[in-house]
Parts: C-alpha cells; sequence; structure tokens
C-alpha cells in the first residue's frame, strides 16, 4: 500500500510539473494584411514570464501583446517565444502575408532613353492638388535610384497625379500640354503597377545660390505591365 501512495504521488508531481512548463500561442484578426496596416498579436500563452517576438522583416519585442505593421509587401514568419525564468522556453510560429498596391516609376530621358537618378516623385490625388501643391500622398517624397526607378508602397486603386522634380525644378506647366502626361491610371490592387514617365531635358539654370542645375520636364508616359508583389 505504501508503494501505491508513492507512485500515485510521484504521478501527481510529474503532471503537476508538465503543466506548469510554458506554452507559447497567439493569434491574430487576419494573416493577411496591407502594408502600413497595423496588426494586433494577442498573446495566448500560458505558465510564462517573458516573451520575445520576431516579426520575420528584423523587428523584434518583448511586449505581451504587441502591434506591428510592415514596410514591404510579402510574406513573413512571426515567432514568439514564451519564457519561464531563463531556462524552460516554448516557441511558436506563423506566417503572415502582406500585401500592397505598388506603383513603380521609371523617369528616363525622352530621346536618349537614360535614366535620371535622385529625380524627386510627389504624388497627389487630385488635379486640383497637383496644381495647388497641397495634400500630397503621405506628404512625403520618393526620390528615383541610379537606374531611374523609385518604387512606393501602400497606395490605394485609384489615379494618381506624378509630380517629377530635377532637382528643384517642378512640372506644373506641362498640365498646359495634356494632364495624361503627369497622372496613371486607376491602379489594380495588390499588384505592383509599373509606369515609365518620359522627361525632356530643358536647360541648366541658376539657382539663387548661383550654382547651375539641370531642368527636365515631363512629356509622356508609359504604362507597363502588372507585375505580382515579389518581396
Amino acid at each position: 500500500m505504501k508503494n501505491l501512495i508513492l507512485i500515485s504521488a510521484t504521478l501527481i508531481l510529474l503532471a503537476g510539473s508538465c503543466e506548469m512548463q510554458p506554452r507559447a500561442d497567439f493569434n491574430i484578426p487576419s494573416p493577411v494584411v496591407d502594408v502600413y496596416e497595423n496588426v494586433y498579436f494577442t498573446n495566448t500563452s500560458s505558465y510564462a514570464d517573458s516573451y520575445r517576438w520576431d516579426f520575420g522583416d528584423g523587428i523584434l519585442s518583448s511586449e505581451p501583446n504587441p502591434t506591428h505593421y510592415y514596410e514591404l509587401p510579402g510574406r513573413y514568419l512571426v515567432t514568439l517565444e514564451a519564457f519561464k525564468g531563463s531556462q524552460e522556453l516554448d516557441r511558436t510560429s506563423m506566417y503572415i502575408d502582406v500585401t500592397s498596391t505598388s506603383l513603380e516609376i521609371e523617369v528616363l530621358e525622352f530621346y536618349d532613353k537614360y535614366p535620371i537618378p535622385e529625380a524627386s516623385i510627389v504624388l497627389y490625388t487630385t488635379q486640383y492638388d497637383w496644381d495647388n501643391q497641397t495634400y500630397p500622398v503621405y506628404e512625403s517624397e520618393w526620390l528615383t535610384d541610379a537606374n531611374g526607378i523609385a518604387m512606393i508602397h501602400g497606395l490605394r486603386p485609384i489615379i494618381y497625379y506624378v509630380d517629377i522634380w530635377h532637382p528643384t525644378h517642378n512640372n506644373y506647366w506641362l498640365a498646359e500640354d495634356d494632364m495624361d502626361f503627369v497622372k496613371t491610371e486607376p491602379l489594380e490592387k495588390d499588384v505592383i503597377n509599373a509606369y515609365t514617365f518620359y522627361v525632356d531635358y530643358v536647360a541648366s539654370v541658376s539657382r539663387k545660390d548661383g550654382r547651375k542645375v539641370e531642368q527636365y520636364r515631363v512629356v509622356r508616359v508609359e504604362r507597363k505591365a502588372p507585375a505580382s508583389n515579389a518581396k
């Protein structure tokens, strides 16, 4: 009888010890989100006293229930580690698919087709805002790279009016020729919408500080075939 009691007590102790080990678990409202959309992580772990999140994009967090957003489209593996003390831990992972309605703008010189690097691009959602420089998208500008390309994520599937500067010259007077030169078609949702804007070399002019700068103006825009979102 004593041996039976001892065995029963041991089993109870072992069962209690297993139950007290940390268990990592979490959930989110949806595994598919847009670029810049806040993702709210609900931590449902048990028997843990600290946590470590890896959102798959190089960002870490130790908050129990963090909020995070992604700046680029793609598939991300989110991992949660739940700790009890400094030795015991458990982990779990989940994929999140980040989509984006994106705009890729290539800026080329019209005649010789060479790329225009460091061209400043500002987007507007209406012709009135384009004319008056009011309410730019994100209140930001994007610069073309060495290949004359700028990638803009997190847009809506609407028409955008594109303002190109290089480096201090704006192209507002080009609207007198044709507004189609400076706008897109309605963007297709959740894909990369690729456009080429051709610009015309105008002249070099002197700024107030005496430096000479080259000026370009948009003379034509072409749309490329849509590309899928790939990280």
